[in-house]
């Protein structure tokens, strides 16, 4: 049974950057077939694509944040990454990673990440 579990710094200034981690268990990040993403939902608002990754490294993000965030994987850890730059308020919101299958349903959750944006 795969398990994802996010980490990171909860808290960062504005302007400053937010790198965040996700550790997956009970199933390898390279399975063929297989796509990794990042999703965030602020409070009191629906959730937003960040960007997903597929098992070959390939990555897409959402228009919108293409400018500012960046995904990287190491595969020897099974871990996937997202970097957010030049973060603002508007970005404070829970973060989740999760695996979607081919048709970028997601399948598989993680708990959630809190990152709050705050001088």
């Amino acid at each position: 049974q795969v398990q994802l579990q996010e980490s990171g710094p909860g808290l960062v200034k504005p302007s400053q950057s937010v790198s965040l981690t996700c550790n997956v268990s009970g199933g390898s990040i390279t399975t063929a077939y297989t796509y990794w993403a990042w999703i965030r939902q602020p409070q009191g608002k629906g959730p937003e694509w960040i960007a997903h990754m597929f098992a070959n490294g390939d990555t897409y993000y959402n228009p919108s944040l293409r400018s500012r965030a960046s995904l990287s994987r190491d595969t020897t850890k099974n871990q996937f990454a997202l970097r957010l730059s030049t973060v603002t308020p508007e970005d404070t919101a829970v973060y989740y990673c999760a695996r979607t299958d081919n048709m970028l349903l997601v399948d598989t959750w993680g708990q959630g990440t809190q990152v709050t944006v705050s001088s």
